[in-house]
This record gives C-alpha cells, structure tokens and sequence, in this order.
C-alpha cells in the first residue's frame, strides 16, 4: 500500500468516526504517514491476524499509543526493500543485476516547499532516488582520495569490498512475499562499504578497449560503435564472449558444457603482496581457479586468471550463487558467481 493510498484509508476512516489506523500488508520498514495527525500504524500480515483475533475475541478491545522514539547507536537489522530492482538482468542476462545495495528507506532529506508530506523542508522518503546519493556520495570521496582511478576501478572497489551481512553482523534479508535471505540478484555483491572500498587492494579495472569488446559481444555492428565512439572500429572477426568483460563479478545464465571466463586485476595496494582464492562454489558446480595465487612486486601491476565452472548434474536449475575471494591478509577481494545450468531436454518426436 503506497503513500497515497494510504492517506486515503486514514481520512475515510477518520470520516467514518474511527480514531486510527492499522494496516495489514506485506513487511516493509518503509514509514508512510497517514492524514494529517491521525495515527495509524502498518504491520505484516502475521502481526495484523493477532490484532483481529484479539478485536473478535473482546466487547472493549484497546489500543494504546506510545510517542515514537529515536534509538541512537543501535544496530538494525539490514533487509533490501521490497521495491528494489531486482536481478536478472532482463537485457543482458550475462551481466549482474544490481551491483550493489546503499541505505535508501527512511532517509531524511530536504524536500520543496511544493512537497505536500514536508516539514519545515524536510521528510522521511525512500527509494532509489535516496540510495543513489550515498553511492555518489562515497564515489566522491574515493575519486578525491585516488584521483586517477578510472570509473570501472571506483566501481570495482565499492563492489568487491561490499558487506553480504548488516552493521549487526546477521544476515542480509530480503523483503517479498514471503522474506529469504538475500543473494546477488537482491544486493549485488553487497552492502556498500566505505571505508573497505577506500582501500580494496585489487580492482576490476577497465578502458576504453573493454568497452568496445563489450559493444561487439553485444553483437553492434562497426558503424553503430564508430558512431558512438566517434572514430572508425572495428570488431575482431571472432566474436568476443562477454563473459570475459572484465567486471567485477561472474554471470553465466545458460551453463551446459564447462565455462572458462577469464578476468584481470589491478593491484593498487603495497606492491609487494600474494593473493591467494578462496571458492564458495554455486551449489552444483565446481569452480577451478588457475593459478590460485596472484603475486605482485614493483614491476607486476596486473595479473590474469581464469575461472573454470562445469555443472555436477545434468538437469535444469535455477541460479544459485557463490563467490571467488582473493585474500592477502589484509584484503578480502570479493566477486559473486551466479549461475544456471540449463540442459536441452531430449525428446522423441515419436512419442505421445
């Protein structure tokens, strides 16, 4: 039930004679106010057949209202939003939807005066429009802090440093119909986390070319990319896979025979540092990495990888979802694997 329609119960209630309002729906820590100063209250479905229960069951139900209060240093439980965009990516299924997650329910922000829910310019809102200026927020600051990092290395950092658990330490959970514990395709690689993208270690980092092979895997033509880029391209006679887009994450939504994607990283901490990976396979596959360590000195910068994923069973799935970290004992650099297998089914035409 959105904020309009929410106002509109309050005040035909109130009409009615009614002095609240309680609200029955699916969980959301979203706060929506109702007309003017008549209270009312939303609560999930379980919650709200208690309070009908407990109406039925007495001639003087009562209800007693408490003045909400601030909790200050407290931490919350961390859940996505029910109205989130959620994954796959309908139009590139091979690229991770969303990449990550930022705080965007009940932000405090200044409004217009025009705003019809504001006070004194401010008000309670959510939603991507509220989350998105965190993101832009810390991207600033990481720009001010490394400013010849490319967007693809920003980026990077904010995702393979995401938090998968809340400020409390518990689990990611995602809002729906019913709830579930969060995966890539609700936060992305995570909760976004400043200070561990300040300092990531190793970035996904990607140019000018990387692009173009995105666009020719994406099957544009020579003049549609030269258009674009303003300068004659052309793509290579082999088609690139754009599984090998060197983004920070791995997305293969149809696997049958084994995958090896290739990716490469930048290191952009002390010089001298060993990597090692650390695999949390999607259930059903096996993931080989090679090599399983990355070593860099003064004169190695960049180093290349493959990930090799092959399906345990010949059956149709849907996604399920891992990780590859690379760990120096210090940094944790993380990317989320989602996967589907997804064999063709034989048949005989012969058959009823």
């Amino acid at each position: 039930m959105g904020r309009r329609a929410i106002t509109n119960a309050s005040a035909i209630v109130k009409e009615a004679g009614g002095v609240g309002l309680i609200i029955a729906k699916n969980p959301s820590g979203a706060l929506s106010p109702c007309n003017e100063d008549f209270p009312c209250i939303e609560v999930d479905y379980e919650i709200g057949t208690r309070i009908l229960f407990y109406i039925r069951s007495t001639r003087y139900p009562l209800v007693k209202l408490i003045p909400p209060q601030t909790i200050v240093g407290k931490p919350l439980s961390a859940k996505v939003a029910y109205f989130s965009s959620r994954g796959p990516n309908s139009i590139t299924p091979a690229t991770l939807k969303p990449d990550i997650a930022a705080p965007g329910v009940n932000i405090l922000a200044a409004t217009s005066p025009l705003y019809s829910f504001a006070e004194g310019g401010y008000a309670m809102m959510s939603g991507t429009s509220m989350s998105t200026p965190h993101v832009t927020g810390i991207v600033a600051l990481i720009k001010r802090m490394h400013p010849n990092w490319s967007p693809a290395a920003i980026k990077s950092a904010l995702v393979t440093t995401a938090w998968r658990n809340g400020p409390s330490g518990l689990p990611i959970f995602a809002e729906g119909s019913p709830q579930k514990l969060a995966n890539s395709f609700d936060f992305g690689c995570g909760l976004v986390n400043p200070n561990g993208a300040a300092e990531p270690g190793l970035v996904y980092d990607m140019g000018a070319a990387d692009y173009m092979e995105y666009l020719c895997a994406r099957a544009y033509n020579n003049s549609a990319i030269s258009r674009l880029t303003g300068k004659n391209t052309t793509c290579p006679v082999k088609k690139p896979s754009i599984l090998d887009v060197n983004l920070p994450s791995v997305t293969i939504p149809s696997l049958r025979n084994p995958v090896t994607v290739k990716r490469t990283v930048t290191n952009v901490g002390a010089p001298e540092s060993i990597y090692k990976a650390t695999i949390e396979p999607p259930f059903g596959t096996i993931v080989y990495v090679n090599p399983t360590a990355l070593v860099f000195n003064s004169t190695v910068e960049k180093l290349t990888f493959t990930i090799t994923i092959s399906a345990i069973h010949e059956m149709n799935t849907g996604y399920y979802f891992g990780s590859l970290t690379w760990f120096d004992g210090v940094h944790a650099v993380r990317i989320p694997l989602s996967v589907r297998t997804e064999f063709l089914q034989p048949h005989d035409d012969d058959d009823d």
